[in-house]
């Protein structure tokens, strides 16, 4: 049990240590102080498949933004429920709303991509802006925005949204997801252009129209799942600059509202997101459950066997690191403290996920999403 408690209260030291260090980096987009002189002509393309219940809050939020001339173009992707009607009805009051009903999916092409790719073609915006279905935006957001990549002269600008939970299982597994995706973005190096790595969020990506002309757009990553990611690493290949930031006083995302919608909708690139690697995997799910789950059961264990005041101790220390950064990600996220609690239950159920993701794609070769399935 010693040398439990031991390795324990390094690998949390280790990771307190790395995450703290990883923040150091993260850059934070705030509302705009100053304005800039002028700003250009955007469009802002939205895909939208089976999104009746959030797609007027998201087009509306787009819509009744301060910037000065910008058009919305959403793209229905074969949608089978209300959608395309609801965002068509709204065409006679917004002008500058484009409605565009979507082709049938191509061969060769994941949906989404598609989709945009369907929107960028109809484009008249020096910039464009790629974006979800289901965000919310505040009034200032798309001026602090290209305010942020204007002044720093940036060919691609990514940001993360604030997180909007409702749901318990919300509340278990989506932070403990979103603090392991804030984790693995290691910012120093994405933001650096000396190095490779790259991050894109497909929330958020917000080109030059000729810098993503330049990489190729959406038809360089029309087989990708993870589309927004390959088009931030094409970016980094063709040396545009690009800078990945905190994007959650701009606008807001409630990705899913239930286990079943969790679970789906991240097995579809958990595994692609361990870049298809079975070792990676069972890495992280040990790292994850590691510095989540096992405290509280190491703990437990040296109160069990009695193995004296010094190793309790240690164990207990441990697992107040773990709490103490468990409630730094819950303000972060806005969430109340208490659901720190619910972390370990999260852990086991994005284990489970990340299990699922791997074994669809190992094992059967496919992976599915709003009623499509894709051979990978």
């Amino acid at each position: 049990m010693t040398l439990v408690t031991i390795f324990q209260l390094l690998l949390i030291i280790f990771v307190v240590i790395y995450l703290s260090v990883n923040m150091v980096y993260l850059v934070k987009v705030e509302p705009v102080a100053e304005e800039s002189a002028s700003y250009p002509y955007l469009t802002v393309c939205i895909p939208a498949r089976n999104e009746e219940r959030d797609i007027k809050a998201c087009v509306e939020s787009l819509l009744k933004q301060d910037y000065p001339e910008f058009e919305v173009i959403v793209v229905d992707d074969n949608s089978t429920d209300e959608t395309a009607e609801i965002v068509y009805s709204m065409k006679a009051q917004y002008p500058n709303l484009v409605f565009i009903p979507g082709e049938q999916l191509a061969p060769g092409w994941m949906g989404k991509p598609y989709a945009l790719y369907q929107a960028y073609k109809k484009s008249r915006g020096k910039y464009l802006l790629f974006t979800d279905a289901d965000l919310i935006y505040q009034p200032y957001a798309l001026k602090s925005a290209m305010h942020t990549l204007i002044s720093r002269d940036l060919d691609l600008l990514t940001l993360m949204p604030a997180a909007v939970f409702g749901s318990f299982w919300e509340r278990a597994v989506q932070p403990v997801i979103f603090g392991f995706i804030a984790a693995l973005t290691r910012f120093r190096k994405v933001n650096s252009p000396n190095h490779g790595s790259a991050m894109g969020f497909g929330a958020f990506l917000l080109f030059k129209k000729e810098s993503y002309q330049r990489i190729g757009g959406h038809l360089s990553v029309r087989t990708e799942v993870l589309e927004d990611v390959m088009l931030a690493k094409n970016a980094k290949l063709n040396g545009l600059s690009m800078l990945v930031a905190d994007g959650k006083s701009l606008f807001s995302i409630r990705m899913y509202h239930s286990l079943e919608e969790i679970w789906l909708g991240w097995r579809k690139n958990m595994f692609l997101a361990m870049k298809g690697s079975v070792m990676r995997t069972f890495y992280y799910i040990g790292v994850i459950l590691c510095f989540v789950l096992t405290p509280y059961l190491v703990v437990i264990g040296n109160l069990w066997v009695g193995t004296g005041e010094m190793w309790i101790g240690g164990s207990l220390f441990g697992l107040m690191l773990t709490l103490v950064t468990g409630v730094g990600l819950c303000q972060q996220l806005n969430l109340g403290k208490r659901n720190v609690f619910l972390f370990p239950l999260g852990a086991i159920m994005m284990s489970a996920i990340m299990l699922n993701s791997m074994a669809q794609i190992v094992f059967f070769g496919k992976t599915e999403w709003r009623g499509r399935t894709y051979e990978q």
